[in-house]
């Protein structure tokens, strides 16, 4: 059954791409920390252990938000990792394992990635496509970018004891 929200279809279609976008990079930034997770190693390893584990934990609450909120407008979420792979907008870097000050400023530039395209990316909702509902949606994402941007950079501006 097709919703009657508001917005035309042409609108939701359109808002439904912008998500599927963010989707798969919100998957792609939740696996590359979760892979940090495992594979970090040095001096403050239990410290950045826990650390990625509590950002991969709040990444996939945002990776079901961002899906609910594709079906919510009546649109399919994307789901396979060829899909992600396909339209995320982040770089995946397979088989390397780089130090922990690397997986902290690689992490931080991801963060940064996703809060430069939501900038763009509410805008289209809320002026192209009129969805002022999404576009409250994504401020509020952006606004969790930010905050893990701003951890990830104090980890980076700190030094190993």
């Amino acid at each position: 059954m097709k919703p009657n929200m508001g917005l035309s279809d042409k609108e939701r279609t359109g808002v439904v791409e912008i998500l599927g976008a963010l989707l798969a990079d919100e998957y792609v930034l939740y696996t590359k920390t979760r892979n940090y997770h495992w594979n970090v190693v040095g001096p403050q390893f239990n410290d950045l252990h826990k650390f990625f584990e509590a950002q991969y934990e709040e990444l996939n609450d945002v990776v079901d938000e961002v899906a609910e909120r594709a079906r919510t407008l009546g649109g399919k979420a994307l789901g396979t990792l060829a899909e992600f792979q396909e339209k995320t907008r982040l770089k995946e870097h397979p088989g390397q394992y780089p130090g922990a000050r690397q997986m902290l400023a690689g992490l931080l530039a991801d963060h940064e990635a996703i809060i430069r395209n939501l900038r763009v990316d509410l805008e289209t909702a809320g002026e192209t496509h009129h969805d002022a509902g999404t576009n409250d949606f994504l401020t509020g994402l952006m606004e969790k970018h930010e905050k893990m941007a701003w951890m990830l950079r104090a980890f980076l501006e700190g030094k190993a004891t």
